[in-house]
């Protein structure tokens, strides 16, 4: 682990508009240390052909270093609680770290190094205008994946990516937000307590520094983190001309996999995902569509299934005659407490202690709202 006296440059020399993942790269593979980068540079005469930039950005570079206090960026970090990892730590996304630019730094609040090399990802995005089939669409497949232990990546945007990072939520799974501004605000503003919800899960992260606004111009670079934390894209809906196709393109720049559910033909939100189905992308129905694309070979495949439809009979023989009659309604779906004592014809109390015996056995769970899944 980088100890804070380097730490501090690594965070200076990212403040740096000029200094991109490439020049940074540079700076690591000319200096010892960023320390001697930060101190020594100026004294070097061929720094900008170093650095493969002319003399008049070097002139900027220089000018802009002259306002930075790398000491301060200790400071910022523990003002605002966030912490962060560099590309030389064991921790580091190894997925993300074989991108052609993987930023050199990742700032993050909650349990991104805890979770990222230990499951697979799946990004969910899509149009900020969103039809109400989008969004549920979205937050269903989300919460199917993530009852199957893979991690939800998303943008934190309106529409599709609020709901994606909703429906792992729901699923009591895992899912990171991947911001296109500084951990010290959170854009769109009104995703507050939706950003709170998930450090608590997952975590919100950013390549840029703490205190940078949310630039249009950082949405792109935003974008090919999404791509590079993931095993796989589902653009969910998108126009013709749409960011969420750029995250597209990046994954297939990156080698991902590339999914896209169908709309209707006549909507401008499908424009965009049924050409991506017509240059070759997978055609989505459900979550199933991913995982036998994403899985090993074999591991999705008739043997395991039916190793786990065994399983799954062995379990219910030993169910009473009430839980077995609730597990033919309780699916993936989320069904409320309420529809399943309608559903059931039962009294109140009765469906609460079966719902109970079924949670107790690890056949169910309860999610957001009074709601219930099967596991």
């Amino acid at each position: 682990m980088i100890d804070n006296r380097e730490l501090k440059y690594w965070l200076a020399w990212n403040r740096v508009k000029e200094i991109g993942p490439i020049r940074f790269g540079y700076l690591m593979k000319y200096f010892s240390s960023l320390e001697e980068a930060w101190n020594k540079s100026s004294e070097i005469k061929n720094i900008a052909e170093l650095l493969h930039i002319s003399q008049d950005t070097w002139l900027r570079i220089k000018s802009e270093k002259q306002k930075i206090k790398p000491e301060d960026e200790l400071i910022y970090l523990d003002k605002m609680k966030v912490k962060v990892i560099t590309i030389k730590e064991k921790d580091y996304p190894e997925l993300l770290k074989n991108i052609y630019d993987p930023p050199p730094i990742i700032y993050y609040r909650g349990n991104f190094t805890g979770i990222v090399n230990k499951k697979k990802a799946i990004a969910i995005v899509g149009s900020r205008k969103a039809t109400y089939y989008g969004k549920k669409i979205a937050r269903e497949i989300a919460l199917d994946l993530s009852t199957r232990n893979y991690i939800i990546i998303s943008g934190l945007a309106r529409g599709i990516d609020t709901n994606a990072h909703i429906g792992a939520l729901n699923a009591d799974g895992e899912t990171v937000a991947v911001l296109g501004c500084g951990l010290d605000r959170i854009y769109p503003a009104e995703n507050k307590e939706l950003a709170d919800k998930i450090t608590k899960k997952g975590a919100i992260i950013s390549e840029f520094p703490i205190y940078t606004k949310p630039e249009r111009a950082n949405f792109p670079r935003r974008n090919r983190i999404i791509s590079g934390l993931s095993a796989g894209i589902l653009v969910v809906e998108a126009a013709a001309k749409s960011g969420a196709l750029i995250t597209a393109d990046f994954a297939l720049e990156q080698g991902r996999e590339v999914f896209a559910i169908p709309g209707n033909v006549h909507s401008f939100l499908s424009s965009g995902c049924h050409n991506l189905i017509k240059q070759g992308a997978k055609l989505v129905n459900d979550y199933k569509d991913i995982i036998e694309e994403i899985e090993e070979e074999g591991s999705f495949c008739e043997n395991n299934s039916e190793t786990n439809t065994n399983r799954e009979q062995e379990i219910v023989k030993e169910l009473t005659v009430f839980e077995r009659k609730f597990l033919t309604f309780i699916s993936t779906e989320p069904l409320h407490i309420d529809e399943i004592a309608d559903l059931t014809e039962l009294p109140q109390a009765k469906v609460n202690e079966i719902l109970l015996s079924l949670e107790l056995k690890n056949i169910i769970r309860e999610i957001e709202g009074k709601r219930f899944i099967r596991i």
